[in-house]
Parts: structure tokens; C-alpha cells; sequence
């Protein structure tokens, strides 16, 4: 069916409107992101420095550049490859969002995927960043919810749990994982023998346990994105070998 000039010029403004109404919600997402994440941070160096500063219990700059650096040894590839990895499912409000409220990688991530898979919405999409968005808003609600009696009774609750299912706890990040990657399997089998593979080979290899995770998922990444590159080139070539 041929649009007239009326109905091109309606659809081209009503496009122009959502950009301009998404450009306006990543402002604001940008304004209070940074607000919220720079009050955290200074809530959370506010106790040790009054403790060093006020309270005379400074431990010496050699002890605390110490540890910083060890903390930089365990974790500080995470402070590039998290928010990098993570951005595509969350986008902008959602990787604020993310990383104010904490448990990425084990609660805003998953339901992020879960919410974009039920609707139907593609990462990186502005539909995919408002359902992450959404749900990581409300799963961080249902955390809190369950967290502040958690807070108020765990010792209580770990001492009634049976040690034997205390000792399942340490599968529970795996086993996160393996759920988002079995979401990813169902849409593209290839991707998920690809990255169940190097995850496998990288158990049997002699690598560092803080580096087998991020080659894994490293190799997982650009791997698919090459086949994924190259499908449509191949599909492309066979179109003009046809056409010829």
C-alpha cells in the first residue's frame, strides 16, 4: 500500500517525537545517575574518613595502598569489562539503575534478559532498554522486600539450614548463568555449544580461576559476533550469485 505525502510527513514527525522524548529520558537518566551514584560514593568513603581523620584509627597510607592494590589484582578487571558487557541489555537508565542498587550480575542482568525475552524486545533497542529497565527496578524492590528480614533474622535462618544445602550455595552464580545461557541456546543453538565449549575447555586448562570467566566469555563474544558477521555476507554473496 503507497503512503501519501501526508501520511510520510505525520509518520516522519511521529519518529522524530520518540527520538526526541528518548533523548530527553537519557538527559535526565545521565543527570540523576550521576547524582545518585556520586552520593553513594561519597556516603560510602564518609565512614572510613572519619574514622582515619576523626576518630584516630588511620591505619597508615602502606597498609591501605596495600590492600587497594590487592583489590585491584582480584577485581579490578570488572570496573572495564562489567559495564561494557553489561550496557547492551541494559543500556543507560538501566547500567545507573544497575549499579546503584548492586547484584548485577545475579539479579539486574538476569531479569533484564528475562523482561526483553517475554516481550519480545532486542538489546541495545530503545523497547529492550525500557523493559530492562523496568524490571531491574522492580526486582530491586523484591530484594529490598526480602533482604530487610533476611538482615534482621540471618543468623537464625543460617543456623536452622541444614549444612548439607548450605554447601549448594556456592553453585548459585553458575547456576544464574547457566540459566541466561540457556535462554541464549534456545534462540541461537550455536551460541550456546559455543560458549558451554570454551567454558569447558577453559576448566580442564592452567588458568588463573579469576581469569576463566572473562577469556570465556571474551572468546564467547567475538567468535559469535564473527559468525554473526559473516552469515549475512555469505547469504548476501549467494544473492548476487543468483541474481548473475
Amino acid at each position: 500500500m503507497v503512503k501519501t505525502a501526508e501520511q510520510v510527513v505525520v509518520q516522519k514527525q511521529v519518529v522524530e517525537t520518540q527520538q526526541q522524548t528518548f533523548d530527553a529520558f537519557h538527559v535526565n537518566a545521565h543527570f540523576w545517575g550521576r547524582l545518585t551514584i556520586g552520593s553513594v560514593i561519597v556516603l560510602s568513603a564518609a565512614l572510613p574518613l572519619y574514622l582515619s581523620f576523626v576518630a584516630g584509627y588511620h591505619p597508615g597510607w602502606q597498609a591501605i595502598f596495600a590492600a587497594f592494590l590487592a583489590y585491584i589484582a582480584l577485581v579490578g578487571f570488572a570496573w572495564v569489562v562489567e559495564p561494557v558487557s553489561y550496557y547492551a541489555t541494559l543500556g543507560v537508565s538501566g547500567t545507573y539503575l544497575s549499579f546503584l542498587t548492586g547484584n548485577i550480575a545475579n539479579m539486574c542482568l538476569p531479569s533484564a534478559a528475562a523482561a526483553q525475552q517475554v516481550i519480545g524486545a532486542e538489546p541495545g533497542t530503545r523497547k529492550g532498554e525500557v523493559a530492562a529497565t523496568l524490571a531491574i527496578a522492580t526486582a530491586s524492590f523484591m530484594n529490598i522486600a526480602v533482604l530487610i528480614p533476611v538482615i534482621l533474622a540471618g543468623s537464625f535462618i543460617l543456623s536452622v539450614i541444614p549444612e548439607s544445602l548450605q554447601a549448594a550455595f556456592t553453585y548459585i552464580i553458575p547456576a544464574i548463568f547457566g540459566g541466561m545461557i540457556a535462554q541464549l541456546a534456545m534462540r541461537k543453538p550455536l551460541f550456546g555449544v559455543i560458549g558451554i565449549g570454551f567454558g569447558v575447555l577453559l576448566t580442564q586448562l592452567p588458568v588463573p580461576v579469576f581469569f576463566k570467566g572473562l577469556i570465556c566469555m571474551i572468546l564467547t563474544v567475538v567468535i559469535s559476533m564473527f559468525l554473526d558477521h559473516i552469515k549475512p555476507s555469505k547469504l548476501a554473496h549467494e544473492g548476487e550469485m543468483t541474481s548473475e
